[in-house]
């Protein structure tokens, strides 16, 4: 079926030259975008960067870092990122998964004596309720209420504060595994997990084994570590002025739910590590925690709600499906956009972080501003970005034995079987069962006679290993065809839909 000197149906689409400039030329509305967010929410200080396939390309500011002495807020200040600290907590443990010095769906009183000394856990839980897993804490199913104002007060607090709560019991909103509550307790009970199996601090632990080998050399756990010049003071509103926030201490097993500092410039590393975990390939792995592991962290585990009536801020409606993962956010609209992230806010700060993992996009807003949501402001950029530069998902690598289920569909097509042994090899025991050869052959002949000699056969554009679709083009009309395989192995064709384009 395909003509001499046609393209090969398994080539691959030529790379998006133009791409680049076309984000480039998007950045004054993303610096207008911020701007304006700036301006209503009236933060005293702004940072924000765009990361494109791995790589930092852009960054703005807007106000300042410290009032007082007008030091300007920019990609190099130090600002506190609150719960954005949960997600290394979470790849901290995976780490330590990985390793085989624990299991997700282990007890947490395996690894907490704590939690066994005092049952039950939970006050409140039903009876028959199973025992909580670390799973469970870090993907806020656990059972344990929704905690944001008392949590941020106990960031400070040192482990023999911890110790007393557990000792006390911790009240039960849900029976563990039923239901999405945030909770910050449930991170410092990993946080006090990782110390214990890790024999260090998990602060330490963290920084030695994912901040450093990510170069996150101005990632902090205590302000007091921070170079003054660049440390960005926290403020709460206070009529038109601001009032200056105190800036809560390093504490210990608490500080896992929101103690790191970090800068525009650093954080831009830990967001190109989180993108580089797609697509899932062959090749070497360089850490520091598995690709794998990332794209597993990165997974709804807990549905967390459906926002039928979200709208971005450009007024496009769509609704947005929200998920929790292990330390991260996650939501899907209803174009099947993707996002993973998280937020952040403390008394004197909010911060927000959205990867787009299909698109290799990523943003990062921090503000000094109590509980500055730039949440909204981060869907407005990705999805004017998107917009504004025509982007499109990141193609898909084609498997080889779909590559050549392709070829094989495209020399074979109109005609169905019976055929040769290698042609009937083609397609999996169903397929001829669901609709007979005859009937195959009449429609799809059928449709070649309205399109056409078939002069090119379009590239191969996977949706998996074993799902695709490419197009079969004719002197009067375009074939699209969609096929995909058994679970067998070599995989073959189980289902093939053919249809004019357009129709």
């Amino acid at each position: 079926m395909r003509p001499a000197g046609a393209p090969s149906a398994a080539a691959p689409a030529p790379p998006d030259a133009g791409r680049a400039a076309r984000i480039a030329a998007a950045f004054p509305v993303l610096d207008k975008l911020y701007a304006d967010y700036a301006a209503r929410q009236h933060v005293p200080g702004l940072a924000y960067g765009l990361v494109v396939n791995g790589q930092l390309v852009h960054t703005g500011a807007v106000g300042y870092a410290n009032v007082a002495t007008q030091a300007p807020a920019g990609p190099q200040a130090v600002f506190r990122i609150a719960s954005m600290t949960k997600s290394f907590v979470a790849l901290a443990v995976l780490r330590l998964r990985d390793a085989g010095r624990l299991r997700l769906d282990d007890p947490a009183e395996k690894y907490l004596p704590e939690l066994r000394a005092h049952p039950p856990l939970l006050a409140g839980a039903p009876a028959d309720a199973p025992p909580i897993t670390i799973r469970q804490l870090l993907s806020h199913s656990a059972g344990l209420p929704e905690d944001n104002p008392w949590g941020d007060r106990q960031m400070g607090r040192p482990d023999a504060d911890l110790r007393a709560l557990l000792t006390r019991g911790v009240s039960a909103a849900n029976a563990p595994g039923v239901a999405y509550e945030y909770s910050n307790l449930a991170f410092a009970l990993l946080g006090r997990l990782v110390s214990t199996v890790a024999g260090q601090p998990f602060q330490a632990y963290i920084t030695a084994n994912i901040l450093r080998p990510l170069g996150m050399a101005h990632t902090y756990w205590d302000y007091r570590q921070v170079p003054g010049a660049l440390l960005a003071h926290g403020y709460r509103p206070a009529g038109a002025a601001w009032q200056e926030e105190a800036l809560l201490p390093d504490g210990e097993s608490f500080a896992a739910l929101g103690g790191l500092l970090t800068s525009v410039e650093d954080f831009a590393k830990y967001l190109a590590f989180q993108a580089a975990a797609w697509p899932a390939r062959p090749g070497p792995d360089a850490g520091p925690v598995r690709r794998s592991s990332v794209r597993e962290a990165q997974q709804a585990w807990t549905p967390a709600g459906l926002n039928a009536a979200f709208r971005y801020p450009s007024g496009r409606a769509s609704p947005v499906a929200a998920g929790y993962g292990y330390g991260l956010r996650t939501a899907q609209d209803g174009s099947g956009r993707r996002y993973v992230g998280h937020s952040g806010g403390l008394p004197g700060f909010g911060a927000h972080w959205w990867l787009l993992p299909d698109y290799g996009l990523a943003v990062v807003a921090f503000a000094n501003q109590t509980y500055a949501a730039p949440t909204i402001a981060n869907f407005g950029a990705l999805d004017t970005l998107v917009a504004l530069a025509g982007l499109r998902p990141r193609p898909v690598a084609a498997s080889p034995i779909l590559a050549q289920r392709q070829a094989e569909l495209a020399r074979l097509l109109p005609g169905f079987g019976p055929g040769a042994a290698a042609d009937n090899a083609v397609f999996a025991e169903n397929f001829f069962l669901d609709q007979d050869a005859a009937t195959r052959r009449q429609a799809a002949q059928a449709l070649f006679a309205q399109a056409g000699a078939i002069t090119a056969v379009g590239p191969l554009v996977p949706e998996n290993q074993l799902r695709g679709r490419f197009q079969l083009v004719g002197a009067r009309g375009t074939i699209d065809v969609f096929f995909t395989l058994s679970p067998e192995n070599p995989a073959r064709v189980q289902q093939l839909d053919l249809k004019l384009a357009g129709q």
